[in-house]
């Protein structure tokens, strides 16, 4: 089991030489506003159909991407997770590997479809690249190779200064699903005035993805 485990994690972190150097944590002093919280209070998110289950907080809301509703989307398991009281959404992307995804690609006449099938290693990289997206505004990028309690792998970011998101994470099984979640605020980025919340939400996050099981 331990040379298993070695091997996720090895695995998880081959990743392109230039984003490893990059990732990277400067801790910051931060100053925070009082901001009353609530109890920290979970219910399961077990929806027939759907890949995977999770414990989600009792203050938030479960909605479907909007973007499904308006076109043809190549995974109809794409959530959002909403926070009505802080303004925030984390939102969760699933894809299987081995599937396949619809891309639009530029050409000289404008835009055309195009398909591409769901690999690891470029599930992977993609997270990467999102995330490191951030770094022209991120004071520091620290990523994280963890597995839950479940036996489940993932990698956490933990985003410092006024990025547009602060916490991003993935979570994968490497041969089947790959599951994406990335939290922002409908507000301009402030990590010292969010500070407070941005560690309430960490607990909930860190719940969800160490409930979250495969089906």
């Amino acid at each position: 089991m331990i040379s298993l485990k070695k091997a996720f994690l090895y695995f998880l972190l081959s990743i392109p030489v230039f984003y490893a150097c990059n990732s990277h944590y400067t801790p910051r002093p931060k100053g925070y506003f009082n901001i009353n919280l609530p109890e920290h209070q979970y219910q399961p998110f077990n929806q027939p159909g759907y890949p995977f289950t999770f414990d989600y907080p009792v203050y938030s809301n479960v909605t479907r991407d909007s973007c499904l509703f308006d076109e043809s989307a190549d995974n109809p398991y794409w959530i959002n997770i909403d926070f009505p009281d802080f303004n925030a959404r984390i939102y969760l992307s699933y894809k299987t590997i081995g599937g396949k995804s619809w891309y639009k690609v530029k050409t000289d006449q404008g835009y055309k479809d195009s398909t591409a099938v769901n690999t690891f290693e470029n599930l992977r990289e993609d997270a990467y690249k999102i995330t490191f997206k951030h770094s022209v505004k991120a004071s520091s990028i620290e990523d994280s190779v963890f597995i839950t309690p479940r036996g489940i792998g993932g990698v956490f970011f933990n985003v410092g200064g006024n990025a547009a998101t602060g916490k991003q994470f993935f979570v994968t099984d490497t041969t089947r699903h790959f599951l994406r979640g990335a939290l922002y605020f409908d507000s301009t980025p402030n990590e010292d005035s969010l500070g407070v919340v941005y560690q309430f939400l960490q607990k909930d996050m860190d719940q969800m993805i160490n409930t979250l099981q495969w089906k």
